[in-house]
Formats: C-alpha cells, sequence, structure tokens
C-alpha cells in the first residue's frame, strides 16, 4: 500500500469517515522518497553510533504511518504516540503487516516520559523520528531533551525530525547569527544540530505554507558543557533573551528582578564580557559561565 499516493490517503480517511485535522498540525506527506530519506538519516545514524543489536525508535505522530512503515523495515522495535484517536484503527490496517511495532494513543506531551520510555524500551538506547506538528515543535523537543535524563545523560541516540523551515534555522545557528535565540542556546547544551534537507510545501496534503526542513539533533553521550545548576542556566538563558533588543544587562535585570542591577553588572564583567553585550552574542559555554555566577549569587 502506498502511504504517499493522495489517492490512497483520501480512500484510507474516507473509508474510516475522516479527514486532516488542522487541529492536530495533520500535513500527510505525499512524497514516498521523503519518508524513506527521514527514516534512512535517524536509523543511520544510529548504527553508527550505538552497539546495541536491537534498535529502537520512538516516533510522534505517525499520522497514517507513512513514515512508520520505513521505519519497520529498518528497526527492531517502533513505539508510535498518536493523540488523534481516529488514526489509530488506519495505523491498526497500514501497519497490520509488521509485529514490531506498537501505537500508543495519548498526548505526547502529557506522557511520564521517563516511565513511558522504560515501559516500552527498557535500557536499550532510542532515537527520535517524527514529522512534528508546527504548532507544538518546540514544547516536544524540549520535553524529549529535558525529561527523558537519568545522571545528567539523554536516554536518546538522536532525534531526527521534521519541523518548519525557519525553527531549522533558529536550532541550527551560532551566536554570530542573527537566528540565534533562547531555543538554540537551550538545544546546543544538549547536543549538536544539523540540518539535512528542506521539504517543499507541495510534498504534503494538504499543503502547508512554508517550507520544512529535516533536522537531526545527536545528542551527548558526555557533555563537554559544564555547569554547576542546570536550572539555573535555563533561567539565565530564558532571561537573557526576554527582552532581546534590549542589552543582556537590562534584560537580566528585569528578569531577575529580586537582584540588583550593580550585582548584575558586577557579574557580567567579572566574565570579561562588555557591560553592554547582548544575550544573542553569548555561546552556551558563555551562558554556562554566567549561569555558575548567578547560581552563586543565589547561595549568598
Amino acid at each position: 500500500m502506498n502511504l504517499c499516493n493522495l489517492g490512497v490517503i483520501k480512500r484510507i480517511l474516507a473509508e474510516h469517515g475522516t479527514d486532516t485535522k488542522k487541529g492536530f498540525g495533520q500535513n500527510f506527506l505525499i512524497n514516498p522518497q521523503i519518508p524513506f530519506d527521514i527514516a534512512e538519516e535517524s536509523y543511520c545514524y544510529h548504527i553508527q553510533n550505538e552497539k546495541n543489536d536491537a534498535p529502537c525508535v520512538l516516533e510522534i505522530g505517525p499520522g497514517i504511518g507513512a513514515l512508520t512503515n520505513e521505519l519497520c523495515q529498518r528497526y527492531e522495535r517502533v513505539v508510535c504516540v498518536e493523540i488523534d484517536k481516529t488514526l489509530i484503527p488506519i495505523l491498526d490496517t497500514t501497519l497490520s503487516e509488521y509485529s514490531n511495532v506498537s501505537i500508543i494513543n495519548e498526548d505526547f506531551l502529557k506522557l511520564p516520559l521517563q516511565d513511558f520510555l522504560k515501559e516500552h524500551f527498557g535500557a536499550a538506547p532510542v532515537s527520535v523520528c517524527a514529522n512534528l506538528p508546527y504548532y507544538i515543535t518546540t514544547p516536544i523537543i524540549m520535553k524529549l531533551l529535558e525529561e527523558a535524563r537519568s545522571e545528567g545523560r539523554c536516554a536518546f541516540t538522536s532525534i531526527t525530525v521534521m519541523v518548519q523551515k525557519e525553527v531549522a534555522q533558529r536550532l541550527c545557528a551560532t551566536e554570530k547569527d542573527s537566528e540565534y535565540g533562547a531555543i538554540t542556546a537551550s538545544v546546543s547544551y544538549y547536543g549538536r544540530v544539523k540540518k539535512l534537507f528542506d521539504v517543499a510545501p507541495g510534498n504534503f496534503h494538504p499543503a502547508p505554507s512554508v517550507t520544512s526542513s529535516v533536522i537531526r539533533i545527536e545528542l551527548y553521550k558526555e557533555n563537554p558543557h559544564s555547569v554547576k545548576d542546570e536550572k539555573t542556566l535555563f533561567s539565565v538563558i530564558a532571561g537573557a533573551f526576554a527582552q532581546r533588543r534590549k542589552t543582556l544587562l537590562n534584560s537580566l535585570s528585569s528578569y531577575f528582578s529580586h537582584i540588583s542591577k550593580d550585582a548584575i553588572a558586577e557579574i557580567i564583567t567579572s566574565l570579561g564580557f562588555d557591560i553592554n553585550i547582548r544575550g544573542e552574542r553569548l555561546s552556551v559555554d558563555d551562558f554556562c559561565r554566567l549561569a555558575d555566577k548567578f547560581y552563586e549569587e543565589k547561595q549568598k
């Protein structure tokens, strides 16, 4: 069954009395090369970096199973989380030939992620591969990064996802780029972000109004960034970009109102930064050093 054929997609949806739902950000792929390439990128990176004999993958929002079909042909175990209950019987049909896939009808953002991973994958390393709904891309990525951690390490090998192109540009930016922001610094703390390829609107049904990009977040096994308190780090990053048009000093002063502006100024200059520097000029390591100073300030 060609799950990227527009006629097949419409027929399957009609047979089950449903259609694409804008509220769930559903845009189904109609070019079979795209899910093939996404799955291949995910799997090849996994087997190059993990030595386990049973590679596992988590997919979020499988739709009618176009990408899932490709993942099932590569990974030993595939677990999909789908929020739309009307798609569950469709997936039961379109993926019926595979015995290595489980479909979970849940809202991914509400899942207790560590318990979920332990239940479905045990201690095995897991990759994430998905065509993410644009409207919740950032919350999903941050949940994957923040909640699947044990003893400072992430449970995932990599996260290969399709996102809106402008989001991809932000995630791949450096402190020298105008797109660099809080999400850039936060994600870069956990791993390297690599843009793989763009996907034009015409590859979807219905066609979105924007171009998409496939990216891979390659998670660090041993984090090269050192920080005393991660919670403080992410607060400092959020504060630095809370008011982008302001200097780092003014933005942090507004965000951390319980710390005097003079104290924050002293922290900034003690690290060798110009007093008028803006947050978008700081690297992840710079933010770690800044966060350590704020953490020390809180301990006083």
